[in-house]
C-alpha cells in the first residue's frame, strides 16, 4: 500500500523561483520512485531555515490541520534537517517525518543489488544517523518498515554510538577492499588499452534505455529516479570496428546527501577513468539548463571535466518547440529511434578523429595479428591490397598514446 505523504518546504531568499520549484518536482518525483504519493505541498517563504523547528509556528499549525484532514502516513522536508529539527517538529506534528536525505538513502537501499553498492548505502545511512543519535535514544528499529527505513535501519542495530562508529570502521575497511578490486579491473584496461566510454547524466535522463540500446543488452530501464546504481559495463564497437567499453553510471541529482557523494565517489570514479564522456540531457525536461550545470559541476568536482564529451540531448520525440543546444559538441537523438542511435555512434567516432592521429601504413600480410589489432583498435577508415607490392595499405586514426602509434607512423 503506498503510503500517504506531504511535503514541506522552505524557499530561502537565495532561491530563484524557477530553482525551488525545480526541487518540489523532484522531491514529489522522489516520494514517487520510494513507493509514496505526495497528496499535499505546504511551502514557505523564510530568509533562512528556522533553527529549531524548520518551519515557523504559524505554518506547523497549518500542517497539523492538513495532516489530520487528509490522513497524512508521512511528512517529508524539501531539506536536509538536523537531529533537533527533526525531534522538535516530529513531536509537534505527531507523525513520522523524514527529510530529504533520508529519502534519497531509502531509495538507494532499495536499489542497490551489488555488495559494494549496498556496503556503500549502509555506510551512508550509518554516516547520517550517526550525529542524529545524540541524546534522542532513537531506536533505529523503531519503525520497521515504510519510506525511510530501508535499509540497516530494519537491522534492529543498537543505537549505542560506538556500535555504530565500529559498524562504519570495517563497512569501510570492506570498501577498501572492494574499491582495490575496481582498481585491478581499471588497470588491466588500462594495461589492455581498451577505450572507455562513460555515460553520465541526470537521473532519469535516459542513460540506461540509451545504453540498452547501444549494447543490446537489458540493464533496468525505467521512468523513475536512480533507476540504475550499480555501474554495468558492456563491449561495443563503433561503424569503423573500433572496440571500446561502455559504462552506465548513477544518475546525478541536485543537492545529494554529503554522505552519499562520499560514500558513492568509488561508483563515480568510473567517470574519472573514462576516455570519453556521453553527456545525456533529457532534452524535453523545463529544468534540463539546471540539470546540465549540476552534472558539469559534479564533474568538475570529481576532476572529469578536462575529459572529450558529447553532449546527447535525448527524448527530442517529447519536444513541442525547437531546441537549441546549450553545450557543444552535441547531437540530438531520441534513443528509441534505431537511425539515432547510429548517428550518435558516427558522431563519436567523428569527434574522436578531430582528436586523434592520422596514420597511413603498409602491412605485410604474415602480420595478421597487427592487422587485427589495427581494426579493433584504431578506427580505420581505409583498408585494401596492393597485388603489386604485396602488403596491406591501411589509413585511419589512432590515439596518440597508443602502443601502436610509434609502430604506424613509423611504419
Amino acid at each position: 500500500m503506498t503510503e500517504k505523504i506531504l511535503v514541506i518546504a522552505v524557499k530561502k531568499q537565495e532561491y530563484t523561483d524557477e530553482r525551488f520549484y525545480s526541487s518540489l518536482e523532484e522531491i514529489k518525483s522522489l516520494s514517487n520512485t520510494a513507493g509514496g504519493t505526495v497528496l499535499k505541498v505546504v511551502t514557505q517563504n523564510r530568509e533562512k531555515i528556522h533553527h529549531a523547528h524548520y518551519i515557523g509556528e504559524g505554518k506547523i499549525e497549518e500542517t497539523s490541520r492538513d495532516i489530520q484532514e487528509l490522513d497524512i502516513d508521512l511528512v517529508i522536508a524539501n531539506d536536509e534537517l538536523s537531529a533537533g529539527q527533526l525531534r522538535n517538529l516530529s513531536d509537534q506534528l505527531g507523525v513520522r517525518l523524514i527529510d530529504r536525505s533520508q529519502l534519497i538513502l531509502d531509495i538507494f537501499a532499495q536499489r542497490a543489488h551489488t555488495k559494494e553498492g549496498k556496503l556503500q548505502v549502509e555506510l551512508a545511512q550509518l554516516e547520517y544517523m550517526l550525529p542524529r543519535l545524540r541524546g534522542q535514544g532513537l531506536a533505529l528499529s523503531r519503525l520497521g518498515a515504510g519510506i525511510g527505513t530501508r535499509g540497516p535501519g530494519e537491522t534492529k542495530l543498537e543505537t549505542d554510538q560506538r556500535h555504530i562508529r565500529r559498524k562504519i570502521y570495517d563497512i569501510k575497511r570492506r570498501l577498501k577492499i572492494a574499491v582495490s578490486q575496481r582498481e585491478q579491473y581499471r588497470k588491466r584496461r588500462k594495461t589492455n588499452n581498451v577505450f572507455q566510454i562513460a555515460i553520465v547524466g541526470y537521473t532519469n535522463a535516459g542513460k540506461s534505455t540509451l545504453f540498452n540500446r547501444i549494447t543490446k543488452s537489458h540493464s533496468l530501464e525505467e521512468d523513475q529516479l536512480f533507476a540504475t546504481l550499480d555501474p554495468l559495463t558492456r563491449q561495443i564497437h563503433l561503424p569503423s570496428g573500433f572496440r571500446t567499453l561502455l559504462t552506465d553510471t548513477v544518475g546525478f541529482l541536485q543537492e545529494l546527501p554529503t554522505t552519499l557523494i562520499a560514500a558513492f565517489r568509488s561508483t563515480l570514479e568510473e567517470v574519472t577513468e573514462a576516455d570519453f564522456i556521453l553527456h545525456v540531457v533529457d532534452a524535453s525536461h523545463p529544468d534540463q539548463v539546471q540539470h546540465q550545470d549540476t552534472v558539469l559541476s559534479l564533474l568538475d568536482e570529481l576532476g572529469a571535466n578536462t575529459i572529450p564529451m558529447l553532449t546527447v540531448y535525448n527524448k527530442t520525440d517529447k519536444l513541442n518547440e525547437d531546441f537549441i543546444p546549450s553545450n557543444h559538441p552535441s547531437i540530438q537523438i531520441s534513443a528509441f529511434d534505431e537511425q539515432d542511435v547510429s548517428r550518435l555512434l558516427t558522431k563519436i567516432e567523428v569527434i574522436l578523429k578531430d582528436e586523434w592521429d592520422w596514420y597511413s601504413a603498409e602491412i605485410s600480410p604474415v602480420e595478421g595479428k597487427l592487422i587485427n589489432r589495427i581494426e579493433n583498435e584504431t578506427i580505420m577508415e581505409e583498408r585494401y591490397f596492393d597485388e603489386d607490392q604485396a602488403k596491406y595499405k591501411v589509413k585511419g586514426f589512432v590515439r596518440e598514446e597508443h602502443p601502436l602509434t610509434s609502430q604506424l607512423k613509423g611504419n
